[in-house]
């Protein structure tokens, strides 16, 4: 009983986490991070 009281809510975090990762509001975010190592780092470094 446990057992599968346990896997049902593993279950839903689990949705939980795919549903923020994909949503809308992130895309910016991992956008702005899929660009970080093509940026120049002159800029940062001098």
């Amino acid at each position: 009983m446990v057992a599968g009281i346990s896997t049902v809510l593993l279950l839903i975090l689990f949705l939980a986490g795919v549903a923020w990762a994909y949503s809308r509001k992130r895309k910016p975010d991992f956008d702005a991070a899929a660009r970080l190592p093509l940026e120049d780092d002159r800029e940062n470094n001098p």
